[in-house]
């Protein structure tokens, strides 16, 4: 005679319970945790993204300080004279913008993290896995809002600390013509900080972007050109006196010029945003980009 088991299951010979409840939002974010520390291209990128940014922000420095030492020899690239004072000025004008050369390297790593940020959320649509994660976990909110909060995790954790490894080599570089600082300074702890914020920002963005596009290549381009392509194009505007369209009007809204204001001694453009100010601007280009990948995601099938 066959017995009905219904709400208990022989597991080893021993009864035990089946789990009872729905999965919730924490163990989605342990699944997509699970996702993103498994793929090798994820180590990958990050470090790509580490060593790009502190090398060339190393470079970057170290070609300041041998602009530096020519002019304190007195005599420019082209052999000439340099007029008295011309040295301490160039000096002051290193020292000031310290915090920001040293963090040059980011201009390169904003382009890696929006690699990563892109297949965070196109990988699984690629491989299909998508199906298999809405039909673990139906509701779409939660997986969308789980697969944002780890990837926004790991970028601002990597940002931070590819911001601060960053400072502390170039500013070693310059302490060499001693026109280093230190994060004690007025606003070069704002400035390291906030590299690591735009990073992170720059990679919710691209991911914002990919929810939209579904398409990993798609997704990488529109990040790119939007954070970089766009940031270029802008130095072709016009100057002033132009108008409403011209350059003083238009190129602090460029999403770059926006969100570096906050790490750049002397922000980009020519009636540039403060700080804050700029990248709030900059949070709300993500935001944007997340809310309409939030409703296409909800909407559209896998």
């Amino acid at each position: 005679m066959a017995t009905a088991v219904s709400h208990e299951v022989l597991v080893g010979g021993a009864v035990g319970r089946q789990p009872s409840g729905r999965a919730g939002f924490i163990g989605t974010m342990r699944s997509e945790f699970t996702k993103i520390r498994s793929v090798r291209s994820t180590y990958w990128t990050l470090l790509a993204l580490v060593l790009a940014s502190v090398g060339i922000g190393a470079l970057f420095s170290w070609g300041q300080t041998q602009r530096l030492l020519r002019f304190e020899q007195g005599t420019t690239l082209r052999g000439g004279k340099v007029p008295a004072g011309v040295a301490e000025h160039i000096a002051n004008e290193i020292r000031n913008q310290a915090a920001s050369i040293s963090l040059f390297g980011l201009l390169i790593g904003q382009l890696i993290i929006i690699v990563l940020g892109a297949l965070a959320i196109t990988s699984e649509y690629s491989t299909g896995m998508i199906r298999t994660s809405l039909t673990a976990m139906p509701r779409r909110g939660t997986v969308f809002a789980a697969k944002c909060v780890v990837f926004s995790l790991v970028a601002l954790v990597v940002g931070l600390v590819t911001s601060f490894l960053a400072f502390f080599t170039g500013q070693a570089i310059l302490s060499s013509q001693h026109v280093s600082v230190t994060l004690g300074q007025p606003n070069v702890l704002r400035t390291v900080i906030g590299g690591g914020l735009f990073l992170a920002v720059c990679g919710l963005l691209s991911f914002g972007i990919g929810a939209m596009l579904r398409h990993t290549a798609g997704a990488i381009a529109a990040g790119i050109g939007l954070m970089f392509v766009l940031w270029i194009l802008s130095q072709f505007l016009p100057g002033p006196p132009s108008g409403w369209f011209g350059q003083a009007d238009i190129d602090k809204w460029i999403p770059f010029n926006a969100g570096s204001a906050i790490w750049e001694s002397q922000a980009n453009g020519l009636n540039p945003f403060s700080p804050w100010i700029g990248f709030a601007v900059f949070c709300c280009y993500a935001a944007a980009a997340l809310v309409a990948g939030l409703v296409l995601f909800r909407r559209r099938d896998a």
